[in-house]
């Protein structure tokens, strides 16, 4: 488990248990985990029961995930499209194992581990095969969408330069991210009996898949926010309005991890990325929220909206204490220079929080003891985003022979699948 960005783009990862040079990088987009598949025998306890035709089609498919999946820290955009295009190849047929008329969900011992610490997870369930396939998915594309955000000229801490184009290549990421993860929630989990789920590691926990489906949406919506910011068009309200939104999804994604084991690197990790999040969210949304107050022309608006600027200069403060204590934490990152919507908050906020204050300062002296010196709430909106529709695809067509019978072999045929397990 761990952020993926904090692996160089220059490395040789080359199996388990060999050693990665390790160089400190940023983080654009948070990658809790990246698990890949580790080589498994598919052959052996699928021998008799499946043609050798199909058993060569699951092994091959995985193989070469495997064999993509070993270079994916040092890999690039195309890279990783070219690893989801694999895995998209690959599922349709290992869901043929799912299929209950097979009678061989519990067949084959599938084993992942994940990339930066090597822990591995071996279950005999194909629907644990089929949840760590989609949940690879899902973590690629936040891995895509953090490498199109980090500056390709490889000047750390730089300003992020990002074009519209690739913003919303970013946003269509994440929003595939987020459909993958609701899935594996409310339609694969629920396939796989208690017992097995009991050996799951915490990183494929419910609560766990939640938070990161729910903090997908919540960067794409920062993504959003930041182009509201830029835009002449946006109104204050709007602006506002997207700002508690994001407080909301933060907030959402933080409750998930509730009832989660995060005694880990992984969950310790998230939970400070997520108190990080929110904590900047909130700043944006009080500096917005006065900003719309201030417009008023009662003395009581000008008090709340002091309120709210003094509210987000507090929060931004502690935001840059939590976005140190999310960098230090393992695995390690860099602290990153202000992007999207902070860009420009971080001058901003101080600046509306000082000026509000000179001119109505007065009016908190006039009365020290009023209750409209508390700090307002920030008004509720319904949430706009919702995860990408993501189904799994049907099962490969070279199932549609196969039943529940044993296939018959000759005897050459065994000799030779004998053979060709020897030799790997």
């Amino acid at each position: 488990m761990g952020c993926g960005a904090s692996i160089p783009k220059k490395c040789k990862v080359g199996g388990k248990g060999k050693k990665r040079r390790s160089i400190i990088q940023e983080v654009a987009v948070f990658v809790p985990t990246i698990r890949i598949p580790v080589d498994s025998d598919v052959v052996h306890p699928l021998r008799g029961l499946v043609s050798k035709e199909l058993v060569d089609r699951l092994s091959k498919f995985r193989d070469r995930v495997v064999a993509l999946s070993e270079e994916i820290y040092c890999a690039d955009v195309l890279d990783v499209s070219e690893l989801q295009h694999a895995l998209e190849e690959y599922l349709p047929v290992v869901l043929g194992l799912t299929v209950k008329e097979s009678r061989l969900e519990g067949s084959v011992e599938f084993r992942w581990r994940t990339l930066d610490d090597d822990q591995e997870c071996c279950l005999s369930s194909a629907w644990y095969e089929v949840l760590s396939v989609v949940h690879m998915m899902a973590m690629l594309a936040l891995f895509e969408a953090n490498l199109i955000l980090i500056p390709k000229n490889g000047q750390i801490g730089g300003e992020r330069k990002v074009s519209e184009d690739a913003k919303k290549d970013v946003v269509d990421s994440l929003l595939r991210a987020s459909g993958c993860l609701d899935y594996c929630v409310h339609r694969i989990l629920v396939q796989i009996p208690a017992q097995v789920k009991k050996s799951f590691p915490s990183y494929l926990q419910e609560g766990m898949l939640e938070a990161i489906s729910v903090q997908a949406l919540a960067q794409c919506l920062e993504i959003q926010l930041g182009l509201a910011s830029e835009c002449e068009k946006a109104t204050l309200s709007v602006k506002r309005r997207l700002a508690c939104e994001l407080v909301s999804y933060f907030s959402q994604a933080h409750y998930c991890l509730s009832g989660c084991d995060t005694s880990d690197s992984c969950g310790k990790k998230l939970l400070l990325f997520l108190k990080w999040k929110c904590m900047e969210a909130k700043a944006v949304a009080y500096y917005y929220h006065g900003h719309v107050l201030d417009k008023g022309n009662e003395a009581s608006n000008h008090i709340s909206a002091v309120c709210c600027l003094s509210a987000a200069d507090d929060l931004l403060a502690d935001s840059k204490r939590a976005c140190l204590s999310f960098c230090l934490a393992n695995p390690i990152t860099r602290v990153p220079p202000p992007w999207g919507i902070m860009k420009n908050m971080h001058k901003k906020i101080p600046d509306a929080a000082c000026k509000r204050f000179q001119m109505y300062g007065y009016l908190f002296e006039q009365d020290k003891n009023s209750a409209l010196q508390s700090l307002p709430d920030l008004p509720e909106f319904a949430l706009s985003l919702k995860p990408e529709g993501y189904e799994l695809p049907s099962t490969d067509s070279i199932w549609d022979n196969v039943d529940s019978q044993p296939q018959i072999q000759s005897l050459k045929e065994h000799l030779d699948d004998e053979d060709e397990v020897e030799t790997k």
